[in-house]
């Protein structure tokens, strides 16, 4: 392996030298990539700007934070992690993501979009009440400065701490078209040293800005801003804005952070780069080469493969279904719908919350939309989940893909928590198909519901079981196996798998039952069984999962039932692959015949 240089050395080369190390450090990515799958074109296309800042700063003082967090990978190449990362994303090996209890040089954790400038500005706070002295530096892009946070933080008010840098890694949604050269050279020339004595000079002469020279200076450097450019919103809440300029070129990069770092005040340099920079299949199509598997191929998923062709069906039949997602349009399978009904689909970018409340409206208004979103990230629109959808009581349809585990995106990404965040809202249905064919029956009845419904279900490849119930207000579960002597209440197919498996393999008389209703409960079912020892299985959180519904279920009719759970305990699941996951949290055949026969006995 090249032995890549530490942040430190970095420091001691030329220009030159960086961009050999840029070439080196691409084709590592792609290696890393090809052999444990993960975040290319994002990570190729902030190369440069991640040796610039590295030259500049001394990031085991001063803090660098990434957003999104996928953006990280020649970071940690550069921060004593270069071995470790040949196996990233591998159980036991480094994250795919900034981590803080990975490396001092992770200045803070982040999976998910729109939390640096936040995070960024608690930082430059924290620090300056306490006398420390350190530069913070943001590092946004990939589509998150369109999120609400991002936005919040901002623009919250006219004011931005000192030594604060924002560096917006425009790789392709820009924020303006104004890119001349003139307008380059003059908003690198506003936090030159030179600039700031210049303006400090011109005050003391004119006088402050309550004077009439002032105040007439004021207006005439305001006008003359506002005519150059059209970013003077950055001026008005304490930014000095700098941009738009090339993020793979070093020399340009050098002479903007140079003066970036002697400025006192705070920065919002614009960056435009491209993604999949260096690997021209990324570059030709960096959504497709966003997130890859190994061998960079596109992972296959039942669920997400079968999205599209449900929607397109439904649709020919009802023009009113409208579909929404947030920025993962390909993710979660909905490009061949947006082809076939373009006037019936919406991306709205990486804001879940615009998300929901926008489908909120559009249920108010008559339609029938189905928002597509990662259960990790719809976790992000609880309140609008419950304060526009469901105290409303209007039929949105939530399609929560990568719902459980998920494997190698480890902690930020694991779809574990849905059932607890959505089981306890009223008016919410939560279904749970163990395969496509059973996803087909469950989206059939949502739309036959008037109310809010989210349909939860795993990656990767699920094969259809041979048998499959309609599901209906009286057939909420389905039994998957008969037997009478104990009783495995499973949610979703990995937890039916099992069951089966257990079932072979130790000849115990237990009845496999799919609750494929998560909420509601089927109350008759659970009268029917409640003299047999129970165990569910879920690859959910324990604490107000499904387990928890079952226990709550007995405990308020006063029956004393024999239950145990078994699902995700309270950690958050680290990256693995699925299985490893699984096994490390208990949800195995091994695991459930000892329940079981603990119980039993």
């Amino acid at each position: 392996m090249y032995q890549f240089p530490s942040s430190k050395d970095v420091k001691n080369l030329t220009i030159k030298e960086l961009a050999e190390l840029a070439n080196k450090i691409r084709q590592n990515i792609v290696e890393i990539t090809t052999k444990n799958g993960g975040h290319l074109s994002s990570n190729l296309g902030v190369v440069e700007i991640t040796l610039a800042l590295h030259y500049f700063f001394d990031f085991e003082k001063d803090k660098l934070i990434f957003d999104v967090g996928h953006q990280c990978y020649t970071h940690k190449l550069l921060t004593g992690r270069a071995q470790e990362c040949q196996t990233m994303r591998q159980k036991g090996s480094v994250s795919g993501f900034p981590d803080i209890s990975e490396s001092p040089f992770d200045a803070f954790g982040a999976g998910h979009s729109g939390t640096s400038i936040a995070a960024g500005i608690g930082l430059c706070m924290a620090r300056d009440k306490l006398g420390d002295d350190y530069t913070v530096v943001s590092l946004i892009g990939d589509g998150s400065l369109s999120n609400g946070l991002a936005l919040e933080a901002l623009f919250s008010n006219d004011e931005k701490p000192r030594n604060f840098i924002v560096i917006y890694n425009d790789n392709g949604q820009s924020i303006s078209k104004n890119k001349t050269g003139i307008y380059k050279q003059l908003s690198k020339l506003t936090i030159r040293p030179s600039y700031t004595k210049s303006k400090n000079a011109i005050k003391k002469i004119v006088g402050g800005k309550d004077s009439a020279f002032g105040k007439m200076f004021a207006k005439c450097k305001y006008q003359l801003k506002k005519r150059l450019h059209k970013n003077i919103i950055f001026d008005n809440y304490g930014f000095k804005y700098v941009g738009p300029i090339d993020g793979h070129n070093l020399k340009e990069l050098f002479s903007v952070l140079k003066n970036a770092k002697k400025y006192n005040g705070a920065t919002f340099i614009h960056v435009t780069t491209i993604k999949g920079k260096g690997y021209e299949p990324a570059e030709q199509n960096s959504a497709m080469y966003h997130g890859v598997s190994k061998n960079l191929q596109s992972a296959k998923h039942t669920f997400s493969e079968n999205l599209s062709s449900i929607l397109i069906r439904e649709t020919e039949k009802n023009d009113k279904i409208f579909a929404v997602t947030a920025a993962m349009k390909y993710a979660v399978g909905l490009y061949d719908f947006q082809k076939a009904f373009p006037e019936n689909f919406i991306d709205v970018g990486i804001e879940e919350e615009y998300a929901v409340t926008l489908a909120a409206g559009l249920a108010r208004g008559g339609l029938k939309p189905v928002v597509c979103i990662y259960s990790t990230f719809l976790q992000r629109a609880y309140d609008e989940i419950i304060h526009d959808v469901c105290i409303q009581n209007l039929p949105v349809i939530f399609c929560l893909d990568r719902a459980g585990l998920v494997g190698s995106d480890g902690k930020t990404h694991q779809g574990v928590f849905d059932i607890a965040y959505l089981r306890h809202v009223p008016n919410m249905t939560i279904l749970a198909p163990k395969d496509a064919k059973e996803f087909d029956l469950a989206f059939e009845y949502a739309l036959s519901l008037n109310s809010p419904v989210a349909i939860r279900y795993p990656n990767g490849i699920v094969e259809n079981y041979q048998n499959h119930l309609p599901i209906t207000n009286e057939n909420k579960w389905e039994i998957v196996d008969n037997g009478d002597k104990c009783a495995v209440l499973c949610v979703g197919n990995r937890a039916i798998d099992i069951a089966l498996d257990a079932k072979k393999s130790s000849g115990i008389d237990m009845i496999i039952i799919n609750c494929r209703s998560v909420k509601p409960i089927d109350g008759a079912f659970l009268d029917s069984i409640k003299h047999l020892p129970i165990v569910t299985v879920e690859d959910g959180i324990v604490a107000g999962g499904f387990g928890s519904s079952i226990l709550e279920y007995y405990a308020s009719s006063n029956i004393k039932a024999n239950v145990q759970t078994i699902g995700v305990g309270d950690f958050f699941v680290p990256h693995a692959t699925v299985q490893e996951q699984m096994k490390m949290i208990g949800i195995t055949k091994e695991n459930l015949l000892k329940k079981l026969e603990t119980a039993l006995s």
